[in-house]
């Protein structure tokens, strides 16, 4: 099995949670530039009875894999791609038995330069994304993140396991179409996000982290053995001239 590896080109959490002063939405928070990522729905914590949310979108260089397909670095044909985040462990509260949910963005998106994400203090100012803009002039059609109905999922039990996924037939979207590559969005199911339980919160190492093998890849695999005839010979046929069954067969090793 071959495989190659593509890091991040754009990464962020979006949120909805509350801010310091535990009255204000954060929802013009940005965190493009931390070194995790982070996922949570988090229940009556701040408010009674209210829901914080946070989203992760990420965007890989489809132009890129396809120059490397036109190149022969890649086959054109029997590519399995997963997505691969690997978990950051942290002093807070991890959750246990849920699910993530990987959609196709429908919206392009600016990464920015924000790094808090405990307090949500860094909002975007000339550059990047949050929870209702994917770009500071202009806000996104669903906030949190326009993206597609369909969706891959990947189940956590411990909620310490590292993401991988197969996304395969969205990447081949995203090669057929480059134009319409905006990313991804990974979100806890509507079921949590819309439900009275804390999930509280799942962490991945960004493509800032400074620990590169951590960073999020889009990994493309692929069989690569070179296969032989050599289950169509013979040793001898009786269809063949007896002369024909006398022949020595020569084996090069190269």
């Amino acid at each position: 099995m071959s495989f190659k590896r593509y890091t991040a080109i754009a990464d962020n959490s979006i949120t909805d949670a509350y801010g310091i002063d535990g009255k204000t939405r954060a929802t013009g928070s940005n965190t493009g530039q931390a070194d995790t990522l982070e996922i949570f729905a988090n229940y009556g914590d701040v408010q009674a009875g209210e829901m914080e949310k946070s989203r992760i979108i990420i965007k890989f260089d489809v132009d890129q894999i396809n120059l490397d397909i036109a190149a022969g670095v890649i086959p054109d044909s029997g590519v399995t791609w997963y997505l691969k985040m690997s978990n950051v462990e942290h002093g807070l509260t991890s959750p246990k038995d849920f699910s993530v949910n990987v959609h196709k963005l429908t919206e392009d998106w600016e990464e920015g330069y924000g790094l808090d994400l405990d307090t949500h203090s860094d909002n975007v100012k000339n550059f990047g994304s949050n929870w209702t803009n994917r770009n500071p002039s202009t806000t996104w059609s669903t906030e949190g993140g326009h993206y597609s109905a369909g969706y891959n999922t990947q189940d956590f039990t411990t909620g310490l396991e590292d993401l991988e996924l197969d996304i395969t037939s969205t990447v081949e979207e995203h090669l057929a179409t480059p134009a319409t590559n905006y990313g991804f969005v990974l979100k806890l199911p509507d079921s949590i996000e819309g439900g009275a339980v804390s999930y509280y919160t799942k962490r991945f190492f960004a493509r800032s982290s400074e620990f590169f093998y951590k960073r999020p890849v889009l990994e493309a695999r692929w069989d690569a053995s070179i296969k032989d005839d050599r289950g169509s010979f013979y040793a001898s046929s009786s269809l063949a001239p007896a002369d024909d069954n006398k022949n020595t067969l020569y084996l090069y090793n190269r």
